[in-house]
């Protein structure tokens, strides 16, 4: 299966004499089938292809057209377990994101109370924190993605996630930190 590259007729060609219209059209199926066989569905594959020929077109001016068929496979390779490394941190991140409201219903509160308990809970924060607690536990960003977008290190943004959770956990009566 080929996936279709989207780029104006001046984009295929580049100063080093890369073709990558003619490496797409050339290799494309063997990086489809290196994607398939690491994702496990053609929908992924499809992205990762899609991925990896984005990445040729950005890393041209590093690149001397000599055994890309290689270059190829190995982009294919990084890209596939980067995308699952991805989906891996934001699964891990979205069943940590129902703890809070979790404690809160095997404490004997229903949903809508839980939700209402850490909505009071939230509001007691700083704007920032609350922010930060919202792109980890409801967006299932990563601490160095949330780092980057509010301006801290990786180290800040765990402190303060780790002191929120203290908090609530007192407030809750539950104690001990999430």
């Amino acid at each position: 299966m080929l996936v279709q590259i989207h780029a104006s007729p001046g984009l295929y060609r580049y100063s080093m004499g890369i073709d990558i219209r003619a490496f797409y059209e050339k290799y494309s199926t063997m990086v489809f089938r290196r994607c398939r066989r690491i994702l496990g569905n053609d929908d992924d594959a499809q992205d990762a292809v899609q991925d990896v020929f984005v990445k040729l077109v950005k890393a041209e001016k590093s690149l001397h057209g000599q055994y890309p068929s290689s270059l190829l496979y190995t982009i294919a390779t990084n890209t596939c377990l980067n995308l699952i490394r991805t989906k891996r941190r934001r699964r891990e991140s979205s069943q940590d994101a129902d703890e809070l409201s979790l404690f809160c219903l095997d404490s004997g509160y229903g949903e809508v109370e839980a939700k209402m308990i850490v909505e009071d809970i939230l509001k007691t924060e700083s704007g920032l924190t609350r922010s930060i607690c919202f792109m980890y536990h409801a967006d299932g960003m990563t601490l160095r993605e949330i780092g980057n977008s509010v301006g801290m290190s990786i180290s800040g943004v765990r402190k303060r996630l780790l002191a929120f959770n203290t908090r609530a956990r007192i407030k809750t009566g539950g104690g001990e930190a999430l």
